[in-house]
């Protein structure tokens, strides 16, 4: 199998398969629901297990929002970069979003146009083209030191994005005032907020701590595609716990489980006053992430 074929199948699995680890923390969360007696919750996860069996069945799309894709690529270490290598990567995600099918949703026009969105959307799925790739390294973060592809190896990763949560994710900078608690306080107040106008819980929020806007969002992209709801960090387990004491519970119903869990990634820091956090709410098909190696 080439690479185009390779990527185009990894769109596909993103956007209409689930982990085992999620799919758990999902049954779990139904055992919970039940055991309170929250009629709501609990109707609203079956319809959610549901969607979830029938998308994979028929690798069809787990939402009408099909997201937007992002590319992770990590390479080992006596593995090159082979002739053509990032075109056939586009060529397989416009493949990929044609096969699965992508919702129509790339806006046709120039600069202001686009923005406005005055000259409509293109009607074809591919026309939805991948934000910049991002080529991550094994380092000192949280995630980072989990990163182990086999040395003459190529991992990528597809990572399908919503807008809903894009609507409510925020990234700013915090005084941290050398407490933990403060940085991780107001991350969990911009969550609370944005939780309860999401609609579409439960979530797994995923936050980066950086030094810089870009290195924050980058860590908070790594932690959706290497986070697992199996094996929680103290600190992941800390956010999650906070934020289902809200009660929003699943599609905003009340009950328990506002989130399954979380993936929270520390980066490198510097000496400074402040550390620049992005905070992520998921939408409950998310994260939608499929990586294969070649």
């Amino acid at each position: 199998m080439d690479l185009i074929e390779k990527v185009q199948d990894a769109v596909v699995n993103a956007g209409s398969s689930y982990s085992e680890d999620r799919l758990a923390a999902y049954e779990n969360a139904l055992k919970l629901e039940k055991e309170l007696n929250n009629e709501n919750a609990v109707w609203a996860l079956e319809q959610m297990i549901e969607n979830f069996k029938v998308a994979n069945e028929k690798k069809l799309p787990l939402c009408d929002d099909t997201g937007i894709p992002h590319v992770l690529i990590e390479i080992g270490k006596k593995r090159e970069i082979p002739k053509g290598f990032f075109n056939e990567i586009n060529i397989g995600i416009a493949q990929g979003l044609d096969k699965l099918p992508g919702r129509p949703m790339a806006v046709k026009g120039n600069d202001i146009e686009r923005i406005e969105q005055s000259q409509g959307l293109y009607n074809e799925s591919h026309m939805m083209k991948p934000a910049s790739f991002l080529i991550e390294e094994k380092d000192e973060s949280t995630y980072g030191r989990l990163i182990d592809v086999d040395e003459d190896k190529i991992r990528i990763t597809i990572l399908l994005e919503g807008g809903g949560p894009e609507i409510r994710a925020k990234t700013y900078r915090v005084f941290h005032k050398r407490d933990s608690k403060i940085v991780f306080g107001e991350a969990l107040d911009w969550l609370k907020e944005s939780l309860a106008m999401l609609g579409c819980t439960p979530s797994i929020p995923a936050i980066g701590v950086g030094r810089t806007h870009f290195e924050a969002n980058a860590l908070m992209l790594r932690a959706m595609v290497h986070g697992n709801l199996g094996y929680q960090s103290d600190i992941e387990k800390y956010i999650a716990e906070e934020l289902n004491k809200t009660n929003i519970g699943p599609l905003g119903l009340g009950g328990k489980t506002t989130v399954l869990g979380s993936f929270v990634n520390i980066g490198s820091q510097r000496a400074s006053g402040v550390r620049i956090v992005a905070a992520r709410p998921a939408c409950f098909v998310e994260p939608r992430v499929s990586s294969f190696e070649f």
